[in-house]
């Protein structure tokens, strides 16, 4: 039997209790009953008004292509380190981050000059060559890095169609945000017709003594509008409560976490939450993540929604795109994100 030495650290970090997300299914809405969104709007609100993250069931991403890319995602990390080092993350936010090449500049809760004890490949919505911005070369529209087929083979097609799969929930989702914030069921629709989607497919190696101010990814929110992240075999996510409490996420094995990023949160004034989580290091296996990041197009403007101000709840926020919240947030976040210019 293998005894595992922990430090005072990871022993604090785990020491929080487990608490159950709250669970919706929405299979009506993915089947396309028109009157589904509708009959979850409450729900709906209600979590994103409090605790910020759910499980939705039935989402229609097939069991069997989460477990591919699972599979492809521990072939792709296996690889020798040079091997991955040939397609660094660049500026366009694609390509590959060293294991503690990294920290959060701007995290919360931790002091963290220390960099997270993470590696991953990133890949983003593939923009045909003749989009305009490719034509001009703007930032984030660059193409996604890969490494030869015969070295990781099947892994674009599998890391294509999870990507492609996810983002098709994202959008079937955008009738049910609309008419939890008291909009048109369509509203989002013209805002989500090129979504950016961003894929972090991540490992987090053992670090059963990992010491303070040392985490798999430290305390943050994320970024864009709506996460996606199907149960790990591994544990690590824990979540920060309403009264700044850490938990571990209880969560169905068929579920898909969902949670909300700050993009999202200055659209609503603050009224839907994103909520605060972190990453712990495994103490013993390594732990693959394969969140998806479903975001509005580059060019949708978050002017606050009018169900989302009064006059004694004016707008909190200047009016961005997408583009240009995203570019300050990943250069004022991610130290790695400067230095591959």
């Amino acid at each position: 039997m293998n005894i595992i030495t922990q430090s005072a650290a990871s022993r604090t970090a785990r020491d929080v209790p487990r608490r159950e997300l709250p669970v919706i299914d929405v299979a009506d809405v993915i089947a396309g009953d028109p009157d589904a969104p509708a009959k979850l709007a409450d729900q709906w609100r209600e979590v994103w008004e409090t605790i910020g993250f759910m499980c939705i069931v039935n989402h229609g991403v097939p069991q069997e292509l989460i477990a591919a890319m699972f599979a492809a995602a521990k072939q792709f990390h296996d690889l020798p380190e040079d091997l991955k080092q040939t397609v660094p993350l660049n500026t366009d936010h694609r390509g590959y981050m060293g294991i503690r090449t990294d920290y959060l500049e701007t995290g919360e809760m931790e002091d963290n000059r220390k960099p997270s004890i993470t590696q991953a490949i990133f890949t983003a919505t593939q923009y045909p060559a003749d989009h305009p911005q490719v034509i001009a070369d703007t930032q984030f529209y660059g193409p996604n890095q890969w490494l030869p087929e015969d070295t990781v083979p099947g892994f674009r097609e599998t890391t294509l169609a999870y990507m492609d799969s996810v983002t098709d929930l994202g959008k079937k989702l955008l009738p049910i945000w609309a008419l939890s914030l008291e909009l048109p069921a369509d509203y989002f629709a013209p805002h989500f017709v090129t979504p950016y989607t961003y894929f972090r497919n991540a490992t987090y190696p053992p670090l059963p003594e990992h010491q303070d101010a040392e985490m798999g990814i430290h305390a943050h929110r994320d970024t864009g509008f709506m996460t996606f992240l199907p149960p790990a075999e591994e544990g690590g996510l824990q979540v920060l409560d309403e009264d700044g409490n850490w938990f571990w996420p209880v969560m169905p094995d068929d579920a898909m976490v969902l949670n909300l990023g700050q993009f999202a949160t200055r659209w609503t004034n603050d009224r839907f939450r994103a909520t605060t989580h972190r990453v712990v290091p495994p103490l013993e296996n390594d732990r693959y993540a394969i969140p998806v990041f479903v975001n509005p197009d580059f060019e949708a403007r978050n002017e606050t929604l009018a169900t989302c101000t009064t006059p004694d709840n004016p707008p909190k926020y200047p009016v961005q795109t997408y583009r240009e919240w995203f570019g300050w947030y990943m250069s004022n976040t991610f130290g790695v994100y400067n230095k591959n210019k």
